[in-house]
């Protein structure tokens, strides 16, 4: 959340930005009962001085009636008090919680994802002396791809993948750990970008919990919308709709040191989203699945690095995607498609030969200290201060959407499928994606 002095300092501001990024918020009424709830913790102060005092008078023998008198009535007083001011901390906290980010000065204003800005386009479009097929249509022919007895096990949008798919998958995994680990990959990613004085610190593999707790989840300020999360009916859990949501909540309420930051993860994990309203050829494949793996980056900085660790993850998408020939495009979010907790969001779009368009395959989300307020993670400078870290957080790869982005581009008329060159040395040095025996 935004620091409440900041809301109060800028209110104009904030209400015109919550406006812009699609939020229905007052931001005259949060301040008005947050002027409330002080002017009543104060007189609850007040009270509690005076019932302590009472209090001292009752030691050392029997006080006078006067005395337990008073006693009596500023504890009822106290009792009144005391819960209007709880009702009223979680009236101001939820007000509070509703006010999105600020959204960074280059985000283009719009009121959707219409409005997103198409940045630049990588890559050369394949064509083909044939009329390419879709992923689906591709794996069909080779059994990589079960959805029928995926249903009958657990209902429709779930999927047994096997064979040369399953491989595909894992070898995309090792790629990605083996780049994103090394020193030299980092320095060579920031220099193509620009980046002068940035950390090169790789990046730390983990494999997180697959389960948030409520509190936790809100912290991170991910769990909404929950019609598209998963809920366990007998705990205070959910599953984590992706990795980020809980690598990024793993560090609350600790204290950097400053020379620990940046601090990189890059987490794998099966994540779980309901998916609701979607249809038609998103229903094809396994393009939108309940159930999905993903490598996600995330980081934590100091707030003079949270930009270009941001502009960091955004170069290494960009190589990542480069480095298997996939085309693509970089989207800029506008205002209202950026998020509420976001500053800045980063688009990054596959071409898909089997769809003959682009789809989204990577986000890079930047953060500033807007989850790490309520999750109570900071750093202490060298300077001695105390500020709350910014977080970044990032696709490396979502796998079902990069491996059918590999397939359709990468596919022949006989529907075999080359491998790309960078993923030969994680598959047994193999070419050519075939049949699985059925």
């Amino acid at each position: 959340m935004l620091d409440i002095r900041f809301i109060r300092e800028n209110a104009e501001a904030i209400q015109k930005n919550a406006q812009h990024k699609g939020y229905d918020v007052d931001i005259t009424t949060l301040i008005a009962r947050d002027d409330e709830r002080r002017d009543l913790s104060q007189k609850v102060d007040q009270l509690r001085e005076k019932r302590n005092a009472n209090a001292a008078q009752m030691k050392g023998g029997r006080p006078d009636d006067a005395v337990i008198e008073e006693g009596r009535r500023l504890k009822a007083e106290l009792s009144t008090f005391e819960a209007e001011l709880t009702a009223l901390d979680n009236e101001v906290t939820e007000l509070h919680k509703m006010v999105p980010n600020m959204a960074s000065s280059d985000v283009p204003l719009g009121v959707s994802e219409a409005e997103n800005v198409v940045i630049k386009e990588v890559g050369d479009i394949p064509t083909f002396d044939f009329a390419p097929r879709n992923h689906y249509e591709i794996a069909e022919q080779h059994d990589w791809i079960d959805k029928e007895r995926a249903a009958k096990v657990a209902g429709s949008r779930f999927a047994y993948l096997k064979g040369e798919i399953v491989q595909l998958q894992f070898a995309i995994i090792q790629y990605v750990l083996t780049t994103l680990s090394d020193k030299a990959t980092i320095e060579k990613i920031a220099t193509e970008a620009g980046l002068a004085d940035i950390s090169l610190t790789p990046f730390t593999p983990i494999l997180p919990p697959y389960m948030i707790r409520t509190y936790i989840y809100d912290a991170m300020d991910r769990l909404e919308p929950r019609d598209d999360r998963y809920k366990l009916e007998d705990d205070d859990l959910w599953l984590q709709g992706s990795a980020e949501h809980v690598i990024g909540s793993m560090h609350a309420q600790e204290i950097f040191d400053e020379p620990a930051l940046p601090l990189r993860y890059v987490g794998y994990a099966t994540s779980f989203r309901r998916e609701a309203g979607t249809y038609g050829k998103d229903m094809e494949g396994i393009l939108r699945m309940h159930q999905f793996d993903k490598l996600e980056m995330e980081s934590f900085s100091t707030a003079k690095d949270g930009m270009n660790e941001h502009l960091l993850m955004v170069a290494i998408q960009e190589y990542l995607l480069a480095s298997l020939g996939v085309p693509y495009r970089m989207i800029q979010k506008c205002t209202a498609d950026i998020g509420k907790p976001n500053a800045r969001g980063v688009d990054m779009e596959a071409w898909l030969p089997g769809q003959n368009r682009y789809r989204e395959t990577h986000t890079a989300d930047y953060m500033t200290d807007y989850q790490a307020r309520r999750l109570q993670t900071k750093v202490r400078l060298d300077s001695g201060e105390l500020e709350y870290v910014h977080t970044n957080d990032a696709t490396a790869f979502a796998l079902g959407r990069i491996m059918i982005a590999i397939i359709e581009n990468n596919q022949h008329e006989d529907g075999t499928v080359t491998i790309p060159e960078t993923l030969r040395p994680y598959i047994g040095g193999r070419t050519t994606l075939v049949s699985h025996p059925r």
